[in-house]
């Protein structure tokens, strides 16, 4: 993490809760076009979402605490909603309320993954 993401987001990592690893590296990786590397510590197994320029976090494996209620993160699909949604039901996941405006915040869609966490895809616009 950079300084400067510390300083000025609230957010700075997240630990999301995952059943199976490997897909929901799979799943990650291809909605948000990004690198979900595995990695291990101590002989825990556990995946991070590439974030060198930005906040970042990681995949868990922790099925007892996989929710679909609570608090909600939005995770940047910025310029491919609409791509990024598309993909969620291929990827074992599940669209719970399509792309659609959120007023001057830009668009969102509310997803479950494959793992059945809720979570927001966001973008600035509407592609």
């Amino acid at each position: 993490m950079s300084d400067m993401n510390t300083k000025h987001n609230r957010v700075i990592w997240f630990d999301l809760p995952v059943a199976d690893l490997d897909r929901s590296i799979k799943f990650y990786s291809e909605v948000l076009a990004i690198k979900v590397g595995r990695e291990s510590f101590d002989g825990f197994e556990f995946a991070v979402f590439e974030h060198e320029d930005g906040n970042g976090g990681c995949l868990v494996p922790d099925a007892g605490n996989v929710c679909e209620k609570g608090a909600m993160m939005y995770l940047n699909v910025d310029g491919r909603i609409r791509d990024a949604v598309a993909k969620v039901p291929t990827l074992g996941g599940t669209v719970k309320q399509d792309v659609h405006g959120i007023g001057p915040h830009g668009f969102r869609a509310i997803v479950h993954d494959s793992e059945g966490n809720r979570v927001a895809l966001h973008s600035r616009i509407d592609a």
